[in-house]
């Protein structure tokens, strides 16, 4: 039969196996100038020997964050991962943990999710959490579709200081929703309550607050909470868990609802993913939570179990008529951070919290120190702060402080160009007082070596 000169006996009988001669006719509905007309160009073949040998080499280029002098933040956060959480989450029994379809076949994975879920309503003082979303993004935009829903309302109010890539994807929801989002600017790092006063009215759904926000700065989040309640909207809070250890929980202030990227709680950085989405709320929107949701019972006999409940709010079960087209979860993601958060105990979550507040502090002291560089807002923070560059160029600063095995911050342009100026740093319990004061001579080094910015 008629084949393309370089078919392999496999492909000949795979191809008379679909009714078809020839791999140009297999491909003949992709048009002909997209086509390759030439073998790819690849190396010749490597053994598996020198193929391992290979990947070693280039994996050995990288310097993953984890084995860096890291300052990284804007949502991914090198803490430190005790050494309980990867010996229990490795177990083979929780290693493949997923969505449960059927519940009782799955009681040790379902006692992790009640579990995990009671520490998160325990963490940010709401009634109800579900087991999971995917990360901070998506949980963020499942709550303000929850808000959408509750009030019937179609216009919500947020921040410029809310993280952007929760924005954007908030917004790429809203391409297809009869809604209308509202981003205030935060031009001096943070909200504006006379700007947001003006902006709220009877038909915003909810006002959406990032508490520390993507700046780093503590909000004035209880004010924001009684403008929001006084139009009849709900309060949407999207949180750094850690935080929690030291700052007001968002249900003591006022939050409807609470979401939050949960990879700091016993997750590694892992290259950006996979991620923890974590989800809570009061009690008068659980029928509009999506995702999974763990209860509690007995069975016939008596004894405690758990079962998946109100799963009629569920993609699976309602299919077009479920609160969220999410049905599943990030099982393993939500475990580790469970043992996480139970290795701790509250007064270990409060130490890591204190830890961040202080070395970010003596961080910020000891780098604007000097002229190069000073603090790009006047608020009080957490964990991370801005930091404007007066006369170095902030991507070839920061590139160079990489290359000498520093990962000294975020540079904010891309998103922010009025803060192309400027850079985000985060300071975790890990960094030690030697790496934080080498991270500072470094980059006074190099700005100080460079040519201006404006040159």
């Amino acid at each position: 039969m008629p084949y393309v000169a370089n078919t392999s006996t496999d492909e000949r009988e795979m191809l008379a196996a679909i009714g078809i001669d020839s791999l140009d006719e297999l491909f003949a509905m992709v048009p002909a100038d997209l086509r390759l007309r030439r073998p790819l160009d690849l190396p010749p073949a490597l053994t598996e020997l020198e193929l391992t040998q290979h990947m070693h080499r280039l994996a050995g280029r990288d310097l993953p964050a984890g084995q860096a002098n890291c300052f990284l933040g804007g949502g991914s956060y090198d803490h430190f991962i005790p050494a309980v959480v990867d010996a229990l989450a490795a177990r083979g029994e929780f290693y493949t943990s997923y969505t449960p379809y059927q519940p009782e076949a799955s009681q040790g994975n379902l006692q992790v999710f009640f579990e995990y879920q009671t520490l998160i309503t325990r963490l940010t003082g709401m009634d109800v959490s579900n087991a999971s979303l995917y990360d901070g993004a998506s949980a963020t935009t499942e709550a303000v579709l929850m808000a959408l829903a509750a009030t019937r309302r179609r216009r919500v109010v947020t921040f410029k200081s809310v993280h952007p890539e929760y924005r954007q994807t908030l917004e790429t929801y809203f391409d297809n929703l009869d809604a209308e989002l509202v981003t205030l600017a935060a031009p001096a790092g943070s909200a504006d309550l006379a700007t947001l006063s003006a902006a709220i009215d009877d038909q915003t759904a909810c006002v959406l607050l990032q508490q520390p926000n993507f700046f780093g700065a503590v909000e004035d989040a209880a004010a924001i909470a009684e403008l929001a309640h006084a139009a009849g909207a709900v309060l949407i809070v999207v949180v750094d868990p850690l935080s929690l250890g030291v700052l007001a929980r968002p249900g003591d202030y006022g939050a409807d609802i609470v979401a939050a990227e949960g990879q700091s709680l016993g997750s590694p950085l892992a290259f950006g993913g996979p991620y923890l989405g974590i989800l809570a709320c009061r009690e008068a929107f659980v029928r509009r939570m999506p995702g999974r949701i763990t209860g509690q019972t007995q069975d016939r006999d008596g004894r405690r179990c758990w079962v998946l409940t109100l799963q009629t709010r569920e993609q699976h079960i309602r299919r077009e008529k479920a609160t969220s087209n999410i049905c599943t979860n990030q099982g393993l993601l939500a475990l580790r951070a469970t043992i996480y958060l139970a290795a701790l105990g509250p007064a270990g979550l409060r130490e890591v919290g204190e830890l961040c507040l202080q070395k970010s502090h003596y961080a910020l002291q000891r780098l604007t120190s000097q002229s190069p560089f000073a603090p790009a807002f006047a608020r009080p923070f957490f964990k991370e702060f801005v930091v404007r560059s007066r006369d170095a160029d902030v991507e070839s600063l920061l590139q160079d402080a990489a290359e000498a095995g520093v990962f000294a911050g975020v540079p904010l342009g891309g998103w922010y160009p009025e803060l192309s100026d400027c850079f985000l740093v985060a300071v975790t319990e890990k960094r030690t007082r030697e790496e934080i004061d080498t991270w500072a001579t470094l980059l006074h080094t190099i700005a100080t070596s460079a040519e201006p910015a404006h040159a």
